[in-house]
């Protein structure tokens, strides 16, 4: 993800995520995450599968010394995804921003993971879903209800 995307979730958000268990579903460097924590998360959860780039995240963890608020899950969140119910009661912010070809090549289980994590919030919780314009929001659950822009090339969808 961009920064300047990045920058225009966290001003959407605005203070709505202080107090969340931000949920970084592709953290990549675990930016969303980390910057959730900055902005008053209670906690997050990175997930990454990629080995090499796991350990960076736990650099980064390190470097800004949020250790104790962060936990680093490595491996596949679609797997992880059976075991939601460890996440704890506060709300949840979580972020969808994985590659953008996986809502093309696994369209179905992107939406199935979506929904299911929404159907297993707590209240109050967020999701942010970061797409190209290949993604058709109105797919998503309760469609009505995201509040979608276009970052070029990114396209940002928000349910609150």
């Amino acid at each position: 993800m961009k920064e300047r995307v990045r920058e225009a979730i966290f001003n959407l958000l605005g203070p709505a995520v202080q107090g969340k268990h931000a949920l970084d579903l592709f953290a990549g460097t675990g930016a969303l995450g980390l910057e959730a924590l900055s902005r008053g998360a209670a906690r997050a959860t990175l997930f990454e599968q990629h080995f090499p780039t796991a350990e960076i995240i736990r650099q980064n963890v390190a470097t800004l010394d949020v250790g104790d608020r962060t936990q680093i899950v490595t491996g596949d969140v679609f797997l992880w995804q059976r075991h939601q119910g460890e996440l704890g009661p506060e709300p949840w912010c979580v972020f969808c921003s994985p590659p953008y070809d996986f809502y093309v090549q696994r369209s179905e289980r992107m939406l199935q993971l979506i929904g299911e994590l929404m159907q297993a919030a707590p209240p109050e919780s967020l999701f942010v879903v970061e797409s190209d314009n290949r993604f058709d929001f109105r797919t998503l659950p309760d469609a009505e209800h995201w509040d979608v822009r276009p970052y070029p090339p990114a396209v940002v969808g928000i349910h609150a």
